[in-house]
């Protein structure tokens, strides 16, 4: 275990946004090396979806115009 001053400093390092900008860089390289697997093993990727529509707000479609 580290001492009270190790603690003390990584916590405050852990606070900053420069550690912020780490992780988020990390989760980016862990996801794109993670699709790349996927891919190479033969997985696919679901094309993007629509999850839900704005109630009150009609389609628009070409013959509604």
């Amino acid at each position: 275990m580290m001492d009270n001053e190790f603690e003390a400093a990584f916590s405050c390092f852990l606070e900053r946004h420069e550690y912020d900008d780490a992780e988020s860089a990390l989760f980016e390289i862990v996801g794109a090396a993670f699709l790349a697997g996927w891919r190479a093993a033969g997985g696919e990727c679901r094309s993007a979806e629509r999850i839900f529509q704005v109630l009150g707000s009609p389609e628009k479609n070409p013959g509604n115009q």
